[in-house]
């Protein structure tokens, strides 16, 4: 094993500067599709996925091989588009957001990107409504990205609806940089910080804080 010498110990030490983070978030490149669907999103007010954080999700998919995922908060579908060019061919997505406007933009999104309506399962309600009405092991991903004062309630749910092997993901996970500063006490970044320990902790998961975007915690149910 080779001691690491002090020039070393620095670089791997050095916080990533700006610069690099920009070039990782654009290191995968958005195509016309999820441009579009981006300019919708601020047009309603929706604040998206990063495109970091979107080149992570289909990385995931892909990885799985996945053919069922869930997705709770649709938006205008940025998020479910990268994942579900990440998914294999006959996958379907179960997207699920309060705002049945949301839904309606992402389909244009997907409707835009070629999607056979039969890969996505739009649920208009509340997350916490809608997911004990799904079936129980049957999911190879379950992205949370909703109400963040109930992503402890989503990763109880998402337990019952992965199947092993399955993986879970937060998104926002180091909420605009609060989560790692403990003087940090507003109820949101609490509940989040309160979240990454559960997770952490749970000898069921073996988790990954990627710091792409604003943060995706990830875990896999073993």
């Amino acid at each position: 094993m080779t001691t690491p010498n002090a020039t070393q110990e620095a670089v791997i030490t050095t916080p990533i500067t700006a610069a690099s983070w920009t070039y990782s978030e654009e290191f995968v490149v958005e195509d016309d599709v999820l441009v579009a669907a981006r300019a919708r999103a601020e047009e309603v007010g929706v604040v998206p996925i990063s495109p970091g954080a979107g080149a992570a999700l289909r990385f995931l998919t892909a990885v799985l091989d996945a053919r069922a995922v869930v997705e709770i908060g649709t938006g205008t579908g940025v998020s479910g588009l990268w994942m579900l060019r990440g998914m294999r061919a006959d996958g379907v997505l179960t997207s699920v957001d309060v705002e049945a406007e949301h839904q309606r933009l992402a389909k244009v999104a997907f409707t835009e990107a070629g999607v056979a309506t039969q890969r996505v399962r739009a649920i208009p309600g509340a997350a916490l409504d809608v997911l004990p009405r799904l079936t129980d092991g049957h999911y190879d991903l379950v992205l949370c990205d909703g109400d963040k004062l109930e992503y402890e309630a989503y990763l109880a749910e998402a337990l019952r609806l992965l199947r092993p092997g399955g993986v879970v993901v937060f998104d926002n996970a180091l909420w605009h940089d609060r989560v790692a500063d403990p003087a940090r006490r507003d109820e949101t970044t609490v509940a989040i910080r309160d979240l990454g320990r559960a997770v952490a902790e749970h000898e069921g998961l073996v988790p990954v804080l990627l710091p792409v975007g604003d943060g995706l915690l990830a875990a896999k149910l073993l």
